[in-house]
């Protein structure tokens, strides 16, 4: 085994035993030579030096006579040890600012060639398809966020690799005194995943609400800078820097943000029955409007099988036989549901927060939402979406 092999085997898997008990021994004596070592370690002995010197923790002792080992303090050999990564991470770092500085002088000529070709502004939107790139630069605007991230993440609870990547990079932007506001929709608080990132991050001063609906995918870094998904374009998405359509973003998130209610880490039985009856009168009202499945199921964020559930029992409430009967008797405020629509558990909750693939992304249990034992009553008359609950 080479001097280089043992030093890499240094920094990947520690010191063995016997270099270990050899930089015991080095430690109590000034110097020591390779057969004093043996009478310690016996025949390991030279191995051990071998592996300390190559990890600069043993060096050649000065003086006449046969070679002589002394020991280094560990602070000394890090230093020497890194020396060369060191100036490796500055080279590195002095090319990059190189590259960029080389790529910073077109920026000019960019904005110039923009402005010409479109003197109206729209240059200020701009299409990146990649997801690739759209995660590249969702961490360099958080980077260089120094006030206030705004997002807002409809769908239910987040995948679980998207929080791992979040986390990071959302720890440091509230560890700069950023402020982070969030808004999710109801669904993702049985998200066992997301419940737990939401209080990683409200501890460290992050503020998270949810609604039930009429949320829009985006990010707003300090106001000035904004992201928004591009429908039916998965991983898409449209930057805007132009003024007025950032503030417009920004109005759509504060109008979201005071109607939404504060996401707690823990659901009790209560919470979890108003939360259920408000996504049920919810899909009442999108059922009303003549909406499919999968579009109310995507709106409220849990998955199509569930929503089918819950109008499957509303259906059964107001008697119908069709969605389109069921549209209508709900739009005439005609239907009536009696006791128990929705989930079938005891509260209707679906607090368990498994979800049908048990990853608590769909955020309803397989219970459903649907409170039981809840009265639903719809007077068009009443309530100009044509749904009116009552207990």
């Amino acid at each position: 085994m080479s001097a280089d092999d043992l030093g890499a085997r240094v920094r990947d898997d520690g010191l063995s035993p016997a270099a270990r008990r050899l930089y015991a021994y080095a430690v109590d004596r000034r110097a020591f030579t390779a057969q004093e070592a043996c009478a310690v370690l016996g025949a390991r002995a030279g191995t051990a030096i071998t592996e300390l010197a190559a990890a600069h923790l043993l060096q050649r002792a000065p003086g006449p006579g046969p070679e002589r080992w002394s020991a280094v303090a560990p602070r000394a050999a890090a230093a020497r040890a890194l020396a060369p990564l060191a100036l490796l991470v500055r080279d590195t770092h002095d090319e990059m600012d190189r590259l960029r500085g080389r790529l910073e002088e077109l920026v000019p000529a960019y904005e110039a060639g923009a402005a010409h070709r479109d003197p109206g502004g729209s240059g200020h939107l701009e299409l990146v398809t990649d997801l690739g790139a759209v995660r590249g630069l969702i961490a360099e605007l958080a980077a260089a966020t120094e006030c206030e991230l705004l997002t807002s993440q409809p769908g239910g609870g987040r995948p679980p690799e998207s929080l791992e990547e979040s986390i990071g990079r959302d720890e440091a932007l509230l560890a700069r005194g950023v402020r982070m506001r969030t808004v999710y929709q109801h669904t993702a608080r049985y998200s066992r995943p997301t419940a737990a990132y939401v209080e990683r991050l409200t501890a460290l001063g992050a503020q998270v609400r949810t609604v039930g609906d009429g949320l829009m995918r985006m990010l707003v870094f300090d106001g000035h800078t904004g992201l928004m998904e591009v429908p039916e374009r998965s991983g898409a998405a449209l930057v805007v820097r132009e003024p007025n359509v950032v503030h417009f973003m920004k109005g759509a998130f504060e109008r979201s943000w005071v109607a939404a209610e504060p996401f707690p880490v823990t659901v009790g039985p209560e919470a979890a029955r108003s939360l259920s009856e408000e996504l049920r009168q919810t899909i009442v009202r999108l059922l009303a409007e003549g909406l499919e499945d999968k579009v109310i199921a995507r709106r409220l964020g849990m998955s199509q099988r569930t929503c089918q559930r819950h109008i499957a029992g509303i259906m059964r409430a107001v008697g119908a036989t069709s969605r389109f009967q069921a549209g209508y008797l709900l739009a005439t405020g005609a239907g009536e549901a009696g006791p128990g629509v929705g989930g079938s558990g005891e509260d209707g909750s679906g607090k368990d927060g498994s979800g049908e693939d048990g990853s608590g992304k769909d955020g309803v249990g397989e219970d459903g939402v649907g409170a039981a034992a809840v009265r639903l009553t719809v007077r068009g008359s009443a309530d100009p979406a044509g749904t009116t609950g009552t207990a």
